[in-house]
Parts: structure tokens; C-alpha cells; sequence
């Protein structure tokens, strides 16, 4: 028996297959692998300038083909494709496949080939990943050769692994394997949603807490795509069902894969928009089934220019029938979103009165040890430095001495291909502002500078860009984007993504004074966490401190295998430094 995986690419018609067959008459052993035993096919063909695609698995791949092109004369199906002169088959067998075996090599090839820049559409329906299964210790090795042939026969449509992992749809994509704590979570939301929806209820909260990295995406993703899935399965063709996120970055990601998994409401209204559209766009008189809210802490709490309204959350809750909301405290960054704590509280109450409050408590992004976690949680969340572990994971915190140096570290780690997603982020602790012309300004990029020490600010490389490479960076988050290796990116860019490499730059706000961490609003630059907010009440109160600790959290909880830090503050930089010893 062959224990390699056999890969073969052949045009995909009957004919093509034939001669596949008659060409291994002589090879028996791949004979047999390829056509008596399970295997997982691709079909794929060219649409514009990238590729739409079909994952499959099978126990007779000959009969199955030849049932794909029998339906490939209905315009309306995705095996009409097929008969285009582009379309190819992918035929992957492997001595130890079984039905269990087959299935997860079929989800992990949706999972990579969702996260492809040059996968425009995939139309497969339904995700398959499994539990355990004999022989699930040879699954990745496996699946990393298969990935590695694949390559061979097409770079653009099979990328480097590294790439594919490191792209933000991958990370948010909703074909992961969810872990237990997130399945578990995932069915009861789905079977609230539906018994809420066949009941005909209304204003159902169903309310997720979760702080960074716990898995507040994935599990938002998948079990909206779930809900349509089940939608079409229940025969409720009339489903009307959003993803709302106040994030002008992750929108971005959730449209993509939005249009890669072909996801559309039945009145032909986009599924992912924004709160104030989402709240423009529809009435309490006429709620829709469903809305998903990811990152719901971003929701303002208060009207501005653009939103007239006074809460964006309780404004979703009247207008859908069932509202889902992913939500994390520490990650408010502004005033116009700040939570007065007996409102949010009332939320939560709601929720739990139905049983329908839920919490994500495993982390999921940070590959580090629980002492690496607490000395994290102890600096953003206790105010203290306490000594930093020697991780046995391999996580890295490192403190640094001059920006210069941290830099350096960090190019360093973004020039090997499974870190070159490492970049620099920052305290917004320097001024910028987007909308102000080039006449106003003393200088050509808004910088972050430290002595003689600069590097522009996020989104300011860009305008000096061809047309041609603007479009391009439009689908990719800002740290995907390769010239932002030359840039210092905030908050605002950076939350709800992850880093391989976090090189955090605690400017002037981030002090240390009698033992203590000190955030102080009056050296920062964000206005919208240093202005008043008037409470309900009518008073006025400040909450920069709460908002500029919140700040920092997310960017020291943004690097998946390190954590490199440089302080502008003396007293602080000494005290990490003594951390380290």
C-alpha cells in the first residue's frame, strides 16, 4: 500500500478521466488508492483574474464526476461551470483515506482555500470537521504533503501555508474546527435562534462575553454561516440574517467572506454592513430574523453626526427579532462608546433571565504560558509589573532600549516567512488625524517620533502608491499589506486581528510613578478618550484613564508568539527592564 499521498491534475471532463484511468492501468497501487478507495477532489476554473472552486470527497470519484456534469446543463448551478475550457479536476488519494479521514482533509482545503487571495468563490454548502478518528495522528503531516503537491501544480491558487494562516480571512473564516468551548456555545446559540424564530418571539438577546483573543470572531462567523446553512436545510428560504461591526477593517474581512461563500439575504440586501446602516435601512415595525453584532463594545452609546440615535445596541435589539452580541469591555477605546456599568449590566440580566448569556473564557490567540498570560493581565489590568516569566512555549517578551532596536527585531521577525506578519503599533500618543490636507501639515506623513527616531503612522504610506496597488491593499487588512512593515499602526487599525510578532511602543500616556502603572490622558492624542461624557443622569465625567488602560491592553494582546516592548517613559522602561532580570 502507498502511504504517500497521490495527487493528480487532470482537465476536468469524462475524457480526461479516462485517460487518467487507462494511463494507471500499470500502477496498481495508485489505481487502487485513487479509484477503490475514499479520496477528495477540487474542482476549480478561472473567473476574471482568480478562481472559483468545488471541494469534494468521495467514494467513487469516477461516479461522482460524471454526476456533476450530468447537472452541469443547469445554468443556475455551479456545475455549468464545468464546462469551461479553464475548469480543472484535483484527484487526491491516500492509502490510510476513510470516510472520517476524508472529511477533514476536505474542510481543511475549504479552511486554506478560503484564506486564498486568488479564490474569488467557493461553492461548497455544508463544512465537515471531525472529532477524533483512526488514523487522525497522520492528518497533518498528511495534509501538509498534500498542500505541498498541490503547490507543485498551482502557486496562485495553493499559496505558501504561512501565507494562507497569516491572512485575516483565514482567521475569521467560519469553516475552523471550533474548539469544545466554542461548539458547545455555537449549537445552543443556533437552537435559541430557531426555536426564538419558529415561536415568532422578539427582541431575544443572546449575549457572549469574551476578552481578547478567546475566539469572539470565529465563533461569530461560523455560527452565522451555520444559520443560514440550517435556514436552507429547514426550508425558511425567506430568512433575513446580518453581520453588523462597527470596525471599518473587519467589515472588510466579513464582506470577502461574505461574497466567497456566496451569502445574500433574500430581499438581495448585503448580510454584512454597519450599525448605523443597519439601523438607517430598517424598522421596528418590520424587524429581521436575525443580527449578529461582532466586537459589539464598538457600538456608540451616544448620538454623533453620522448616528442620530442614542444606543446603537438597544437600536439593533428593536429592529431584529434575535440579536447575537460578541462583547469584551476591555476593548472600548472612546467615550462615544463607554458603558454606563448599570446599563450594561441590564443587558447582561436580560440575557440571563432567558438563559441566553454565554462566556468565552479560553485564549486562544496568545501561545503562551498561564504565567505569561497573568504577567500580561497584571500590567493592563492591575497596574503592576511583576518579573516576566521564562515561557516554556516559546512566547517572547523582550524590552527594549530604543525604538531603534525594537524596529530592527521586529523587521527581523517579519523577514521569516512564518512571522512576517510582525509589525510595529503604538499608543496614540502622537498626533494624526486623517481627514487633514497635506497644506496643513509641517511635514509630509503624520509620525510617530521618539528623539531622532520616526516612522509614519498607519494608512499614511499609501498615498504614495500606484492606483493598481491601492486597489489591491483594499482587501487586506493593514497589517497584510506589505508596506506597513515602514509604518507604526494604533488601535483603531490593529483591533480584532492578530500578529505574529507585537512591537509595542508605550508612549508618553504610559508612565510609572511609586510602583505603580500610571495611564495618563493628558499625554495622549486621543480625543476621543480624553473628552467628557455626559451620563444619563446629565453629568458630566472624564474616562480617559479606563480608556487609555483599555488601549493598551489591545495592543499587548495582539502578538500570537511574542511580545516586544519599548517604553518612552523612563521609570517605566527601567522597571521592565528589571523585569526581565
Amino acid at each position: 500500500m502507498n502511504l504517500k499521498p497521490i495527487v493528480y491534475k487532470i482537465d476536468d471532463d469524462l475524457n480526461s478521466l479516462q485517460i487518467l484511468q487507462e494511463k494507471l492501468e500499470n500502477k496498481i497501487l495508485e489505481k487502487e488508492v485513487l479509484f477503490d478507495y475514499p479520496t477528495v477532489y477540487i474542482h476549480d476554473w478561472k473567473k476574471g483574474e482568480g478562481y472559483e472552486v468545488y471541494v469534494g470527497e468521495s467514494n467513487n470519484v469516477i461516479q461522482r464526476t460524471k454526476q456533476h456534469f450530468d447537472q452541469s446543463g443547469d445554468k443556475s448551478k455551479w456545475q455549468y461551470q464545468l464546462k469551461k475550457k479553464t475548469s480543472s479536476l484535483y484527484i487526491i488519494g491516500y492509502g490510510h483515506f476513510n470516510k472520517s479521514f476524508t472529511l477533514d482533509i476536505e474542510n481543511r482545503l475549504m479552511h486554506y482555500m478560503m484564506g486564498a487571495e486568488s479564490v474569488k468563490r467557493m461553492h461548497n454548502k455544508r463544512t465537515n470537521p471531525q472529532n477524533r478518528y483512526y488514523p487522525d495522528c497522520e492528518a497533518n503531516a498528511i495534509f501538509r504533503k498534500i498542500w505541498n503537491n498541490l503547490r507543485k501544480k498551482d502557486e496562485v491558487l495553493f499559496p505558501a501555508e504561512s501565507e494562507i494562516k497569516d491572512s485575516a480571512l483565514f482567521k475569521a473564516s467560519p469553516l475552523h474546527k471550533l474548539t469544545q468551548e466554542q461548539e458547545e456555545i455555537k449549537e445552543k446559540i443556533i437552537e435559541k435562534v430557531f426555536t426564538a424564530l419558529d415561536k415568532e418571539k422578539q427582541g431575544q438577546l443572546i449575549f457572549i462575553d469574551g476578552e481578547a483573543g478567546t475566539g469572539k470572531t470565529v465563533l461569530n462567523s461560523s455560527t452565522f454561516y451555520e444559520v443560514f446553512l440550517k435556514a436552507e436545510e429547514r426550508k425558511k428560504d425567506d430568512l433575513q440574517c446580518y453581520l453588523i461591526v462597527n470596525h471599518d477593517e473587519q467589515i472588510t474581512v466579513y464582506k470577502q467572506i461574505a461574497e466567497k461563500l456566496g451569502l445574500k439575504n433574500k430581499d438581495g440586501k448585503e448580510v454584512v454592513c454597519k450599525p448605523t446602516s443597519f439601523i438607517n435601512n430598517h424598522s421596528m415595525d418590520e424587524p429581521v430574523d436575525v443580527a449578529f453584532i461582532d466586537e459589539a463594545h464598538l457600538l456608540l452609546t451616544q448620538g454623533k453626526q453620522s448616528y442620530q440615535g442614542k444606543n446603537q445596541l438597544e437600536d439593533i435589539i428593536n429592529r431584529a427579532r434575535v440579536t447575537v452580541v460578541m462583547f469584551d469591555e476591555n476593548q472600548i477605546l472612546t467615550t462615544e462608546q463607554y458603558w454606563e456599568e448599570q446599563i450594561l449590566k441590564g443587558y447582561r440580566e436580560q440575557a440571563k433571565e432567558s438563559d441566553n448569556y454565554f462566556e468565552l473564557t479560553k485564549q486562544l490567540r496568545v501561545t503562551a504560558s498561564d504565567e505569561t498570560i497573568s504577567w500580561i493581565d497584571d500590567f493592563t489590568k492591575k497596574k503592576r509589573i511583576s518579573d516576566i516569566p521564562k515561557d516554556k512555549t516559546g512566547y517572547e517578551i523582550r524590552v527594549f532600549s530604543q525604538p531603534s532596536e525594537l524596529e530592527k527585531a521586529i523587521k527581523e521577525k517579519a523577514g521569516e516567512q512564518e512571522h512576517k506578519l510582525s509589525r510595529l503599533i503604538a499608543t496614540y500618543d502622537w498626533e494624526y488625524s486623517k481627514n487633514s490636507s497635506m497644506e496643513k501639515r509641517m511635514k509630509k506623513y503624520w509620525e510617530v517620533l521618539i528623539g531622532n527616531w520616526h516612522k509614519p503612522w498607519n494608512r499614511e504610506l499609501e498615498k504614495d502608491m500606484e492606483r493598481k496597488q491601492k486597489r489591491k491593499n483594499k482587501t487586506l487588512s493593514w497589517a497584510e499589506q506589505p508596506q506597513t512593515i515602514d509604518e507604526v499602526g494604533s488601535t483603531f487599525t490593529i483591533q480584532g486581528f492578530d500578529l505574529n510578532y507585537a512591537g509595542v511602543i508605550l508612549g508618553p500616556s504610559v508612565k510609572y510613578r511609586d510602583g505603580k502603572v500610571v495611564f495618563d490622558p493628558s499625554a495622549s492624542f486621543n480625543e476621543k478618550a480624553k473628552r467628557n461624557r455626559t451620563l444619563s443622569d446629565g453629568t458630566m465625567k472624564k474616562f480617559g484613564e479606563t480608556l487609555i488602560q483599555h488601549e493598551v491592553r489591545v495592543l499587548m494582546t495582539r502578538g500570537v508568539s511574542g511580545l516586544y516592548i519599548y517604553a518612552c517613559d523612563e521609570e517605566l522602561r527601567k522597571a521592565l527592564e528589571e523585569a526581565v532580570r
